[in-house]
């Protein structure tokens, strides 16, 4: 028997949440704009999907996806829906509707454990603007700084002794125990397993000092080395 053109399979993806307090098209095309500029590596064509459960029922649904995609983001689906008229509407303008919170446990679906990280990838030199080092499969210890538009990316854990200006992004493989360690905290992004914060979240009591980063609850969390 020949094999079927196409087959359907489950799969899980951590995609970024985009929640609309605002309705006015130029309000929210010029403040996504801003979040691209800031992290254009890490959220330029992005998949993101929009919560809109602050938004009223006549919405303009096509000319806000038509905002976003011109922010330079790409809508993958909608969450946060109040009521059937809301549903309809958007519907209507063929964006998919989203469902977020907790799998219930019929439909659970059971992944495997990311690989264990066996190996450490050790960087002496400077990283420079425009530099990207990827640790596959490891940690990432880098014992020099690292300026602002180089990026460290690493499946494992990472471990910056000096000023951090670029973007860092632990667990890029989904390994939710994944941190960054960091001697001077200054970073433009600083992720772990997809969760992530732009330089204005990371708290002003830890800028330019020593910090550590991991995920509780999976929730982005921030304290000091000391």
């Amino acid at each position: 028997m020949s094999q079927s053109p196409v087959e359907l399979k489950g799969s899980s993806f951590t995609l970024s949440v985009v929640h609309l307090h605002h309705s006015e098209p130029n309000i929210i095309r010029e403040a996504l704009s801003e979040k691209v500029r800031q992290a254009p590596t890490f959220l330029q064509n992005a998949p993101v999907v929009l919560n809109v459960s602050t938004l009223p029922e006549d919405t303009d649904w096509l000319q806000l996806q038509q905002v976003v995609t011109e922010a330079g983001l790409r809508v993958v689906g909608v969450s946060g829906v109040q009521n059937d008229i809301q549903k309809l509407s958007i519907q209507a303008a063929g964006l998919p509707l989203l469902t977020e919170g907790k799998v219930s446990k019929a439909a659970k679906v059971v992944t495997p454990p990311p690989p264990a990280v066996a190996k450490t990838r050790i960087i002496s030199n400077p990283i420079r603007t425009g530099q990207q080092i990827y640790a596959r499969d490891s940690d990432l210890i880098v014992t020099s700084h690292v300026s602002a538009g180089a990026e460290l990316i690493a499946d494992g854990n990472i471990h910056i002794y000096g000023m951090m200006r670029g973007r860092a992004l632990a667990g890029a493989s989904g390994d939710t125990a994944s941190q960054i360690f960091c001697t001077q905290l200054a970073a433009e992004l600083v992720s772990i397993a997809g969760q992530y914060w732009l330089s204005e979240r990371i708290p002003t009591t830890f800028y330019e000092h020593s910090a550590r980063l991991f995920l509780k609850g999976n929730i982005l969390t921030i304290e000091s080395l000391n």
